[in-house]
Order: C-alpha cells, then structure tokens, then sequence
C-alpha cells in the first residue's frame, strides 16, 4: 500500500521517538507505541452528510467521560428487529448509507454510531477493547439487537461484543472484512515502525494490563468458534490491510453456524460498497434464525 509523503514522515518520526524512550524504558516506549497503535488517522468528514442521514433522528451517549454520537431509523412497516452497523478504523457511519433504505424496507429499525475518537464522536484513542464495550453500552442503550454488521476493526469488535450478549444463537452476526487476528496488526505495526524485542513484549503485556485479556483473545477467529449464532463472514482474496490469510484456516474448519462470502478484486473497502454483497448481507438478515 502506497502510503502518502506525509504518512512516511510520521512514521519516520514515531520511529526515531521510540527509539529515543526504548533506550531509557522500554516500558515507556511500550505505553508511547500503545498510544500511536490506537491512534486513528485524522479523517475529515464531508461537508455535507447523505441525504438518508438528513432524515435520522439523533442519538448519543455516555462512556467514560465522552459524548458518542449516532443515529436511527424507523421503518415505516417493523418488523421489531434492531440492526447496528458498525464502521471500521479512521472510518465513520456515513460510509455506510447504501444499506440503511434496503434494510429500512425490510422493516428492520437502524442504528449507526460513530466510534470513540471517530466522525461525530469524542474520544483520541481507539481499539477493540474500547469499541466492544461502546457497543455493548449501545445494546443496553438502545437494543435489544437483532444484529450487527463490523466492517474491519468494527468487525472484531463486533464479534467480541457477540460474545457478551445473551441469547446470541437467535441474533445474527456480519463480518465484513474483519480484523481477523490483533497479533497481525501488530506485527504490521512493529514492521512499520521496528523496536527491540524488549519493547514488543512490554507492548503486548501492556494489552493485557489494561484490558485484562491477552492478545490472543482479541481474534475473530477465536471469537466465532464460540459463538452459535448465525455468522455471515465476507472477504476478499486480495485484502491488503485485512489479509485473507488470516481466514484461509477457518475455511477447512466445521462450523455449520459461519458461511463464507470469498470475493474477488475488491479489497478491503470496495467490498462493503459492493451492490452484490450489500443485497447479499440484507438477505441474510432478513430471513429468520432457524
């Protein structure tokens, strides 16, 4: 992936900066590289939003100090199922406006809310611990959900949340592109920015201090083998940022409750924007648990 001259003199400086605190404490350069790994990317948001979302009714909430915002729309025959949709890293909800009016037609009442740190939301730091309690705050909020759909980071969250909920046989789940293994990101992390091995490992027992898990447990694959309810996971071959990789092994695996959309060309982005997939995800959502 190309990355902008803006972009390489960042990484350049994030280099020399941990380098420089490594050498003092590489606990601190753990918490330094911590803070820039759930740093989104400064996103602008258009300055006009879509029409669709001109005619949702505004929500937000609470969570540790920050005001997350979103968004609702009733459908003019419900069907009394809820469906949140969860936008990815340095992303927001806007992006997802072609699946409101299909999923609305449905009868199916949606909701979209922007991350912590994201588009209309406050927040500086971003990761899959802070998103899956942000969603699970949004089921006490505003749910019960019938389902969610994650794009990339949005997608582990999502299936971290899953975890949590009760009864999540009789709800549904979409993966779009998911963040299939944090270790993944991390490993592309320290490739763009390289630090000793005495670094990585404060890094990663970092994690676990502050979110009381280990890297291992932030993985969607992990996740979905404990989950029953219905799963609905789309990918493409030649995903660069979520590489397909990470989802080969699945595939040769049983779970009858997962089935595997495996697209081609699309990448990580144009997938969600795909008329097919976009009709292929309300259909799944729209036929009943069995």
């Amino acid at each position: 992936m190309k990355m902008k001259l803006a972009q390489r003199l960042l990484i350049g400086y994030y280099k020399n900066k941990l380098k420089l605190i490594g050498l003092v404490s590489p606990r601190k350069a753990a918490e330094a590289a911590y803070k820039i790994f759930c740093t989104p990317f400064p996103v602008k948001l258009p300055k006009k939003s879509p029409p669709v979302f001109h005619k949702a009714e505004k929500l937000s909430f609470e969570m540790d100090g920050l005001t997350i915002r979103g968004f609702r729309w009733q459908a003019e025959h419900p069907n009394g199922k809820k469906i949140l949709i969860v936008h990815g890293f340095s992303s927001y909800s806007y992006k997802f406006e072609k699946y409101i009016l299909p999923l609305k037609k449905e009868g199916f009442e949606v909701l979209a809310f922007d991350a912590p740190a994201h588009g209309t939301s406050e927040g500086k730091l971003i990761n899959a611990f802070i998103y899956k309690c942000a969603l699970l705050e949004i089921e006490k909020l505003f749910g019960p959900l019938y389902g969610i759909m994650g794009h990339s980071l949005g997608g582990l969250a999502a299936a971290l949340a899953f975890e949590a909920l009760p009864g999540n046989e009789k709800r549904k789940l979409v993966l779009v592109a998911p963040a299939t293994e944090t270790n993944r990101a991390i490993e592309n992390f320290f490739t763009l920015v390289p630090v000793d091995d005495k670094i990585k490992q404060a890094f990663t027992g970092l994690i676990g201090e502050l979110t009381e898990h280990p890297v291992s447990y932030y993985s969607v694959s992990r996740a979905v083998k404990a989950l029953h309810a219905p799963v609905l996971w789309v990918h493409d071959r030649q995903d660069t940022i979520c590489p397909f990789e990470d989802v080969k092994p699945l595939l040769t695996q049983d779970l009858p409750h997962v089935q595997f959309e495996i697209t081609e060309q699309l990448g990580h982005n144009k997938v969600y924007k795909d008329n097919r997939i976009c009709s292929r995800i309300v259909h799944f959502f729209s036929n009943p648990v069995s």
